[in-house]
């Protein structure tokens, strides 16, 4: 049934590492690689890249526990903060999972990866540190993570990248930053499992043992393995310059959507 558990134990193990050390939930790392496994299953094309997506974030659900521990041990989670922002990650993501339920391949495919660029360039720049700015009130607060949701769910990054600079903006050190996104990354991966699970569920031609668009095989074997390798990445990652570890994620990203973008044209 699971002829390819090799490729996904790989991946699983790669994506849990990164979740632990980036504070990723490695949504962005798993969907170009699950889109060429899809491929490669013969699946039904149309529905490649909905797959993809689905089965990434849905993996977050797990890994992001897992990482999540490991920061809160290392005091690096600004519960606060998760708390503030949770309700609106929440809808947008939702919403977003739903919208891309009707998307075609092609387009789906585009928005990935003009998003992953754009948010692996924020990352590599080199910016002199700016004026510290204060939290917003409660309903920018909301709308802002809408937006994160919106767009997460759209390239099942779990919100990492746009929550991190949202952070840093605010005076929060980069290790509290990538602790609280990992944390974050939770209840939106929740609403995106839940989103492309439902936009799926009366889809014609998806493959046996998936649910929606979300697929049991690949989803099983990832998360075991990453939410083994999680912790170690968390342990290293309090171990490294924040500077290293931005640029470490935008080049990650970078060349993913890279894959993604060149698979599909």
């Amino acid at each position: 049934m699971i002829e390819w558990w090799w490729a996904y134990l790989l991946l699983g193990g790669f994506v849990g590492f990164f979740s632990g050390l980036l504070g990723i939930g490695g949504g962005a790392a798993m969907v170009p690689v699950l889109a060429f496994i899809f491929a490669a299953k013969q699946f039904a094309p149309d529905h490649v890249v909905h797959l993809a997506l689905g089965t990434a974030i849905t993996t977050i659900v797990f890994t992001s526990m897992a990482s999540v521990l490991s920061h809160h041990r290392h005091q690096a989670v600004n519960w606060r903060i998760v708390l503030r922002v949770a309700p609106g990650i929440f809808i947008g993501t939702f919403g977003g999972a739903l919208l891309a339920g009707f998307m075609d391949l092609r387009l789906l495919s585009v928005i990935f990866t003009v998003l992953i660029y754009y948010l692996s360039a924020q990352m590599l720049k080199e910016r002199k540190p700016g004026p510290i700015l204060e939290f917003p009130g409660t309903s920018i607060v909301s709308l802002v993570a809408a937006g994160i949701g919106l767009i997460s769910s759209l390239t099942a990054t779990g919100g990492a990248a746009l929550v991190v600079a949202f952070l840093i903006k605010r005076g929060i050190r980069i290790h509290e930053a990538i602790g609280t996104a990992a944390a974050v990354g939770w209840p939106l991966a929740v609403a995106g499992g839940a989103g492309y699970v439902l936009s799926g569920l009366r889809v014609e031609h998806l493959p046996d043992y998936s649910i929606g668009y979300v697929y049991l095989p690949a989803l099983a074997v990832i998360v075991l393995s990453s939410i083994i390798m999680a912790p170690i990445g968390a342990r290293i990652a309090h171990r490294t310059p924040g500077r290293m570890l931005k640029r470490i994620f935008a080049v990650i990203l970078f060349v993913l959507a890279t894959s993604m973008l060149l698979r599909f044209f």
